[in-house]
């Protein structure tokens, strides 16, 4: 299976992932509630750092609850164990076979408080050192680039989130992620189309804000995978505070700009830098936005479900753009499927 049928694949991978786990969900819910927390720390790396920023905006905006993205480095090479007191610790890997990340939930475990691990590998060292496991079912991921493991690492998250809540309206947006995710793959030929016209550009960056900071840092990350474009992710906001003057005319900024509180700002900012010249690519699912610069439409989900919607054309786009530059999407250059980082 090659990186694009993974990426195509990701409706049936989402459906999957629906009906797996629900005993290890309802059961980690029954202990949340037995047992209140006051914050949640993630252990992860790369690509499940960035659904770790998801879950940031998640829980932190529908539950309220600070979310500390774990420093493996602390114990892994500094030897000194966290305060785990009163916190949900997360572990999030596709493979579970990183030693840090497995080192920060075993020292949860070890201190008595509940521990998740959300992986594809249900057999993997992550999930036994976790006392609950959400397991991805993405199946197989074979190209290095993770794609479907990214977007079933978000369906987790937003599964939990909506359990916790307990809410109709919440469990049936959720379950309607997976036509979302094939309604957004419907924009390959034109993010091809701009992917071909991008060819040439040796960098760029990334915007977006709110929920949608985890697909920047995400679209960023595919880029510097797939194509070797130096690819800067930013907030919306920081960006505004120095990074702004790398603008100039022709410079490729490639924009996420949701239905949200953050809309108006990241709009406001869009029309900036293209009144100082930057080329836009925007991926939006209001119209008015998109014709701002060139642009893929999103399908209308949610907030809080935008992410997995919206990485969509963005791995396409990664995808052509490796393939407009004649690089082989299949081997990236210095990558291995599994890191094992210590």
């Amino acid at each position: 299976m090659t990186l694009r049928d993974e990426i195509l694949e990701q409706p049936a991978a989402a459906e999957r992932q629906l009906a797996s786990s629900r005993p290890a969900i309802d059961a980690l819910v029954a202990r949340l509630r037995a047992e209140p927390i006051d914050h949640v720390v993630i252990a992860a790396r790369g690509t499940s750092d960035h659904a770790a920023v998801y879950a940031q905006y998640l829980l932190g905006t529908v539950h309220r609850l600070p979310v500390a993205l774990a420093t493996p480095s602390i114990l892994s090479l500094y030897g000194v164990v966290p305060r785990f007191a009163r916190a949900l610790v997360v572990g999030i890997s596709q493979s579970g076979a990183s030693p840090d990340v497995v080192g920060v939930v075993d020292a949860g475990r070890r201190q008595h408080v509940p521990t998740l691990a959300i992986t594809n590998d249900p057999d993997s060292p992550l999930a036994k050192a976790a006392e609950y496991v959400i397991a991805l079912a993405a199946e197989p991921e074979r190209a290095v680039a993770a794609t479907k493991t990214y977007t079933t690492s978000l369906l987790a998250i937003a599964r939990l989130s909506a359990e916790l809540l307990d809410e109709a309206d919440s469990r049936a947006a959720v379950t309607a992620i997976p036509d979302a995710l094939a309604q957004a793959l419907t924009v390959e030929p034109e993010v091809e189309r701009i992917a071909d016209e991008l060819a040439a550009a040796d960098r760029c960056l990334v915007l977006g804000r709110g929920y949608e900071y985890a697909t920047a840092r995400e679209w960023a990350l595919k880029l510097k995978e797939l194509t070797h474009l130096l690819a800067d992710p930013y907030s919306g906001a920081d960006f505004q505070h120095g990074p702004i003057g790398l603008v100039h005319d022709g410079f490729p900024i490639l924009a996420v700009a949701t239905a949200g509180p953050a809309l108006d700002g990241m709009v406001e900012l869009l029309a900036r830098v293209r009144d100082a010249g930057a080329r836009l690519l925007v991926l939006s699912d209001e119209e008015s936005v998109l014709a701002l610069g060139e642009g893929a439409p999103l399908p209308a989900v949610p907030e809080w479900l935008s992410p997995l919607v919206a990485i969509i054309p963005a791995q396409l786009f990664a995808y052509h753009l490796a393939r407009a530059r004649g690089l082989d999407t299949e081997a990236p250059r210095n990558l291995a499927k599994v890191t094992l980082t210590l």
